[in-house]
């Protein structure tokens, strides 16, 4: 069995790919976001696909920055890298539907709201927890900014707190919401409607749609990554970091 954190399997003409790093509720290492990338690059390369279906192997979609490594490695470097991601996920050629099943924490937000359609299930908890280590949602508010209503992003980003999928589809973030029971069929739904489409028009729309935020995160994305590593880095995050950790 592969020990990959992240795996492809193709279903008439949409890529499949698994988030599957259980043992850190797949935090954004350098590993995964490495490995993630590869897999949107070659999809996207792939001129057979009308879409992308992104999700997860386990309940939690992704948790955020892996803190542990967040204390040993150039956290600049790592926050290029999200960005880079959050870029090819915006710039795919054809429409990255996003699945969620379970919990989304701060970074992960990133990865939803640079999909093009987002399927929520309605007990799917979300949080910016940043600021309650010091940091902020640097990087992610690239995405993020370009589909939040302000004054939502001004609640999350400013207060940590949790909030829902009512809320999260009221205010941009998600595209719908299904119950357990219904997730298959809401997701099988969307996917259907790709495969109806022509390549060239999905490819064209999408360009259309996303044209400005890819802009934002060539013009910003630099400015982004300094910011957060500068964060990471700093005595106060790395003393709340390790003692989330001991937690």
């Amino acid at each position: 069995m592969s020990d990959a954190l992240v795996h492809r399997q193709d279903d008439d003409r949409i890529a499949v790919i698994t988030l599957d790093s259980p043992a850190n509720r797949n935090a954004l290492s350098r590993r995964l976001v490495a490995e993630l990338g590869q897999a949107l690059a070659e999809a996207g390369a792939d001129e057979s696909l009308h879409g992308v279906l992104l999700r997860s192997s386990h309940p939690v979609f992704c948790s955020g920055a892996d803190l542990k490594e967040a204390a040993t490695v150039d956290m600049v470097e790592s926050a290029r890298a999200i960005v880079a991601l959050q870029r090819t996920v915006t710039a795919l050629p054809v429409p990255v539907v996003t699945r969620l099943d379970g919990a989304v924490r701060a970074g992960g937000l990133g990865l939803v709201a640079s999909s093009d359609l987002v399927v929520c299930r309605d007990d799917v908890t979300f949080a910016l927890t940043e600021v309650r280590l010091g940091l902020a949602a640097a990087v992610i508010s690239i995405p993020l900014r370009a589909r939040l209503h302000p004054r939502a992003a001004s609640a999350w980003f400013l207060t940590g707190s949790a909030f829902g999928a009512g809320e999260a589809l009221e205010h941009g973030l998600v595209t719908a919401v299904a119950d357990e029971a219904s997730m298959d069929v809401a997701v099988d739904a969307v996917l259907a409607d790709l495969r109806a489409g022509a390549r060239q028009g999905l490819v064209e729309a999408k360009r259309l749609l996303n044209r400005d935020l890819v802009t934002a995160f060539d013009r910003d994305g630099e400015e982004m990554a300094r910011l957060s590593g500068l964060l990471f880095h700093s005595h106060v995050a790395q003393e709340r970091m390790a003692a989330a950790l001991r937690r």
